[in-house]
Parts: structure tokens; sequence; C-alpha cells
């Protein structure tokens, strides 16, 4: 009677500890899917604050950042609720940990590039570095970004070629469509002509190019003239520039100012001079020049 007893007394124990467990680990999930719910909520509150303030353009880059910040809350809440719910269960921790590590470090080993895309990736698209639709030159690279993710870039470029590339190879990013551009003229005219004349064309084509109900509106300033900027082999070249808005216009506004500008100068007859070559003999001590013959091909025998 006693065994009896004292098995009940056992067994009446164990289910209390059974149970005891049981709704600890319950408990440690509920609340861990309450945390994730709360993380989820407040990064989308996050991402919609962030939305209404930015650039739509952003969109794509502000989900993006909050899959990674939902993805890394995910992994850090699960990762604590289970090994609380292992250390329930009475399965040391301290094993799994080590071997997790190891596993951790070969993979780390094997997969250093990929691990490396990811990190660079993040952080381009924290510091907003890189938006799609931009125009970038990356890792050796320049084209139309399409598509910016945690692992790559797109680009398309002139050719209508698309390049993918890695994050990992993004060292320096050349935005040239950011916030504004400046379309950079750069024209050369015969030596004979009044550099002050041509400025002065330069400047006309700039005015009809602001007056002008199409190109007008991309231009917020007069052209600057920077001035003379070399004495090439056959030429003056003279520099200026302007103030492009939006700067996806920047090339398409050059175009249009190059075309003006050479109709403007047929006009005014200023000569944009081709390359060519002065032949000079040299001359003597007294000041003479030796005599220079250009000889005709003789017709060669039969």
């Amino acid at each position: 009677m006693n065994e009896l007893l004292g098995y009940i007394n056992q067994l009446d124990a164990d289910v209390k500890i059974v149970v005891t467990h049981g709704l600890r680990i319950a408990l440690i999930l509920v609340a861990a899917l309450v945390l994730q719910g709360i993380a989820s909520r407040l990064i989308r509150h996050f991402r919609a604050f962030l939305e209404r303030r930015r650039d739509p353009l952003q969109a794509g880059r502000i989900q993006t950042l909050a899959r990674v910040f939902r993805y890394i809350a995910a992994v850090v809440i699960w990762l604590v609720a289970g090994m609380l719910v292992l250390g329930e269960l009475g399965i040391s921790v301290a094993p799994v940990l080590a071997t997790a590590g190891v596993a951790g470090i070969a993979v780390g080993f094997g997969a250093q590039s990929l691990i490396k895309d990811y990190f660079n990736g993040f952080f381009v698209l924290l510091e907003d570095q890189i938006r799609q639709g931009d125009v970038v030159d990356i890792g050796g690279q320049g084209g139309f970004v399409e598509e910016v993710t945690l692992r790559f870039v797109r680009l398309r470029n002139f050719d209508g070629h698309v390049i993918f590339v890695p994050n990992g190879e993004i060292k320096i990013v050349k935005n040239m469509t950011r916030d504004f551009a400046q379309a950079v003229i750069r024209v050369g005219v015969a030596y004979r002509e009044d550099v002050d004349e041509a400025l002065e064309v330069m400047r006309e084509v700039g005015r009809g190019m602001r007056e002008d109900p199409v190109y007008g509106a991309n231009l917020p300033d007069d052209l600057e003239i920077i001035g003379v900027d070399a004495w090439a082999d056959s030429a003056v070249t003279l520099v200026g520039r302007l103030k492009v808005t939006p700067p996806i216009q920047q090339w398409t506004t050059r175009r249009e100012f190059l075309r003006r500008l050479k109709k403007a100068y047929d006009a005014r007859g200023i000569e944009i001079p081709f390359p060519h070559l002065t032949v000079y003999a040299g001359q003597l001590k007294d000041g003479s020049a030796p005599p220079l013959r250009v000889l005709a091909e003789q017709p060669r025998a039969a």
C-alpha cells in the first residue's frame, strides 16, 4: 500500500513538472509570437513614416530595408526563444552554441563573398548611395539602375545590356543623377576667332534654351561660363555648364545645346575647326628659309 501511494505521489510530481515546463514553453512561444507581431507592426509604422517624408522613388529602398529589419528581428526573437525552450527541456545550451559556432565559422569561410555582398548591400541601402532609377558608375560598369537588392545591383547600359554588379565589388559609387547635375559644354573655335564673341553666342544659346517651353523647365539657372580651358593643337577650347534638374535630363539638355550652338556658330561665321597639321620647314641662321618643294609623282615606265 505504501509503495502504491509512493508511486502515485511520484507520478503526481512528474505530471506537475511536465505541466509546469509545458506551460513555460507555451508562454515562451506565445511571448515570441507577440514580440514578433509587435516588431513587425513597429517596422510597418516606421516604413510608412519614411515613405511619407521621403521621395516616392525611394519606396523600393525603404521596403527592402524593412524586410531586412523584419528578418533580423524574427531571427533574434526565435533564437532566444529556442534557447529558452531547450533550457526548459533540460538540454544544455552551451554544447549547442559551441557546435553552431564551429559550423558558423566553417560556413563563413566557405561563403565569405556572399556574406560580403549582403553586408555591403545593407549599408548601400542604409546610406542611400544608390536608388532605383539612378544612373551610376560602379565596379567599373555604368548604366541605369533597374534594381537594388542586398545581393546585387542590376544595371542596364546604353547599349541595352543588363549588368549585375555584386555589392561586395562596390568600392566607389559615382551617382550621376542625385539632386541635380551639371551639363558641361566644351567646344573648340579656331584661333582666328574672337573668344569674347564665341562666349557671347554661348550665352545667347543658353538664354534661348531657358526660354524654351520644353527645356526651360529643366534649367533653373543661366549658363555658367567657365572661360577658356585650353589651347589645343588646332582650336581654343571654351567651357561652360548648365545646371539641370531633374538630373536625368543632363544628357538630353547637353545634346540640344550643342545642336543649337552649332547652328548659331554657322550663322555668325564662327569656325569650329577640324584637326589639322601645319608643316614648318624651319629657317637658317640668317633668317632665310630653305625652299620647300612638293614633288609630283612621276609616272612609272611600262
